[in-house]
C-alpha cells in the first residue's frame, strides 16, 4: 500500500476542515482547472479514506480553528457558484445542491429573478486580522512564560512588546535568567 504524499494528506486535512472538495484541493496545491475532479478522485482512494477516518477519530478540531478557517474561506474563497446562481434562469434543486454557497448570507426570489447577498469580505479580513494579532500575542506570552520557567531558552532573547502604547519592553538577557525592563 503506497503512502500518501504530503499534498494528499494536506488535501485530507483541508477537506475535513472546510468540507468543500474543490477548495480543499486548490488550497492543497492542485490545479484550479482539475481541482474538483482530483479531490473527488482522492476521496474515492482507499488510502485517503483511511487517513480521513483516522483524522476524524482524533480530537476534533478546536472550535476557534474552525471559525478561523471559515473567516479565511469568506475572505479569500471563490464565490463563483453564488454568481452562477444569481444569473441562473430557473435552477433545479439538483443544480442548487451542487453549488458551493458558503459565501451566501441570503437568497430572495421574486418575479424579477434572484437576489443573492454575499458575506462581507472586508469584515471577514478584519476579523482574521484580529484573530492573528490575538494568536501572535498569545505566542509571545507563551515564550515569556517559557523563559520565566527556565524551559531551555537561556541563549535566546525573547521580547514582549505591548502594542497599545510605547511602554515597557521585557526581555531576557543572553547572560542569564535575569529579566530586565526597558523603556
Amino acid at each position: 500500500m503506497p503512502k500518501l504524499s504530503r499534498r494528499q494528506r494536506d488535501f485530507c486535512c483541508r477537506y475535513l476542515m472546510l468540507g468543500n472538495i474543490r477548495e480543499a484541493a486548490e488550497r492543497a496545491g492542485y490545479s484550479g482547472d482539475s481541482a474538483e475532479q482530483e479531490g473527488i478522485r482522492l476521496l474515492q482512494d482507499a488510502g485517503c479514506r483511511r487517513y480521513l477516518a483516522s483524522l476524524a477519530e482524533r480530537t476534533p478540531l478546536p472550535f476557534k480553528a474552525m471559525v478561523t478557517a471559515g473567516f479565511s474561506r469568506l475572505a479569500f474563497g471563490a464565490a463563483n457558484d453564488a454568481v452562477r446562481l444569481a444569473f441562473a434562469e430557473c435552477p433545479t434543486a439538483e443544480e442548487i445542491a451542487q453549488l458551493d454557497l458558503f459565501h451566501v448570507t441570503s437568497i430572495r426570489h421574486d418575479r424579477n429573478g434572484f437576489e443573492v447577498k454575499l458575506a462581507d469580505r472586508l469584515a471577514a479580513m478584519e476579523k482574521l486580522l484580529e484573530l492573528a494579532e490575538e494568536a501572535e500575542h498569545l505566542n509571545l506570552s507563551d515564550a515569556l512564560l517559557s523563559v520565566l520557567q527556565g524551559n531551555g531558552q537561556n541563549e535566546q532573547e525573547v521580547m514582549l512588546h505591548q502594542t497599545d502604547s510605547d511602554s515597557d519592553v521585557f526581555a531576557e538577557t543572553a547572560e542569564g535568567s535575569e529579566l530586565v525592563a526597558e523603556s
